[in-house]
């Protein structure tokens, strides 16, 4: 390969091609949008089917589709408002119809809006497991693992700072991780390591808690875990506690199916179309010009307002205002592509 490109590049003319050069020579000619290369971007990128399979629906022009409907849409309205200022003959006199289309618009873009981001599908939802020390969580960190991640002893405070162990459960991406024993400690390291435990702790999407049920953090997404129960003084699980045993394995199996069951509740469904922030920004303020041109009292204002959301609009795609941006962008591709 490297005597063919040497020879290559010894011709006049010839020069090897810059990260992402072909893709965005097709998006300058204007065969495809900005969030259709964004979506190329992320499928040299993604790592789990999830991941392959939003970066799919976004490279095949699924967002794109649905931005050319609201944009012929948005255009209608305009043209409505631009009608009503040449000829309405009362200027005070609006349009009720037009303003209420302007509202259902700016609502069905609020929706999208709420929809989970495709930050979190990148990233993986960040699932914890917390406790006092020696309760089993660097045990459980590995067994859900599959491998030794983290050191296991029976010295409390053996962990003294977060592991993070990547996952693709079932094809859901998963940051797993593990945390420093919740104590008073006087050690500064480990005291550090239990400061840390708190913050990773209120930042958890799924948090599995390893202590007493009754002192576990108050968080939406808890799995109270009775570990060690392969051991005979240990008793039975309290109610609403799984028990798990991380030396052989009894409850692993449920532990899994919990975890992959909330992290599906914050992903991006399979066949839904996942917003990035760069796109969510441009959309609400689509979304706000829009609310404001429903609510505007003058037909001038309205016009004005519509032009704003024609402009996020053209932003989102790429037509305007994003040459900051493009460097960014296919500086992630592979030399080529």
């Amino acid at each position: 390969m490297d005597a063919v490109l040497d020879a290559l590049t010894s011709l006049e003319g010839f020069r090897p091609a810059e990260p992402g050069e072909f893709t965005r020579r097709t998006f300058e000619n204007g065969r495809i949008d900005l969030t259709e290369a964004e979506g190329l971007a992320d499928l040299i990128e993604a790592e789990t089917e999830s991941q392959r399979k939003a970066a799919l629906a976004l490279a095949e022009g699924g967002l794109k589709k649905q931005v050319v409907a609201w944009q012929d849409q948005l255009l209608a309205l305009s043209a409505e408002a631009e009608r009503a200022i040449d000829y309405d003959e009362d200027d005070e006199r609006l349009d009720t119809a037009l303003q209420r289309a302007c509202g259902g618009l700016a609502g069905e873009l609020c929706e999208w809006l709420d929809r989970p981001r495709v930050e979190r599908l990148k990233g993986g939802v960040r699932v914890v497991v917390a406790g006092p020390p020696n309760a089993g969580k660097s045990s459980l960190l590995n067994a859900i693992a599959g491998e030794e991640r983290a050191i296991v002893t029976d010295i409390p405070g053996t962990t003294r700072d977060h592991i993070e162990v990547p996952l693709s459960l079932g094809g859901l991406p998963i940051l797993l991780t593990d945390t420093a024993g919740l104590r008073d400690s006087d050690e500064r390291v480990e005291a550090i390591g239990v400061e840390r435990a708190g913050r990773l702790i209120e930042a958890a999407d799924v948090l599995i808690w390893l202590g007493e049920p009754n002192e576990a953090p108050d968080q939406v997404r808890t799995i109270k875990i009775h570990a060690k129960s392969d051991l005979p003084n240990r008793g039975a699980a309290p109610e609403g506690s799984l028990a798990v045993s991380s030396t052989t394995g009894a409850g692993i199996a449920e532990l899994l199916d919990r975890i992959k069951a909330d992290a599906r509740t914050l992903l991006p469904a399979e066949d839904a179309i996942a917003l990035n922030r760069r796109q969510a920004a441009h959309l609400a303020e689509a979304s706000e010009a829009l609310a404001e041109a429903a609510v505007a009292e003058d037909v001038v204002l309205v016009a004005e307002h519509l032009r704003q959301a024609r402009g996020a609009f053209d932003r989102l795609t790429g037509r305007a205002g994003v040459e900051d941006l493009l460097d960014a962008l296919f500086s992630r591709f592979c030399l080529g592509k």
